[in-house]
């Protein structure tokens, strides 16, 4: 009882896949769940993320619109004399400073 070679290797290629089917759907579906889990925990991961970044949010607005300061006067364009009418105890060294402020700006 001889089998032909077609037969043969039918017999052998279903073999083969009966045995490699339920090996490759059990990889596929070991695979699949293992990605579900990667995103159940993303997931989750996500919602602590928004849960600790609206508890430690601070408003960005404040109560009253914020105003411009002027802006003060620059050393240079004070003359000393005004400097010494704000300030009648200055120290020493300070007036000498202020005459050469006032050269440098005059230059």
């Amino acid at each position: 009882m001889g089998l032909s070679k077609q037969m043969t290797f039918t017999l052998a290629c279903t073999v083969v896949l009966s045995a490699l089917g339920p090996g490759v759907a059990g990889y596929l579906s070991a695979r699949l769940e293992a990605i579900e889990a990667a995103e159940r925990n993303l997931h989750a991961l996500e919602v602590r993320l928004n849960v600790r970044e609206a508890r430690d949010a601070r408003p960005a607005s404040f109560p009253a619109p914020c105003l411009r300061s002027p802006v003060p006067p620059r050393i240079q364009q004070v003359p000393a004399t005004a400097l010494k009418r704000w300030h009648p105890d200055m120290p020493a060294w300070l007036p000498s400073l202020l005459r050469e402020l006032e050269e440098a700006g005059e230059n």
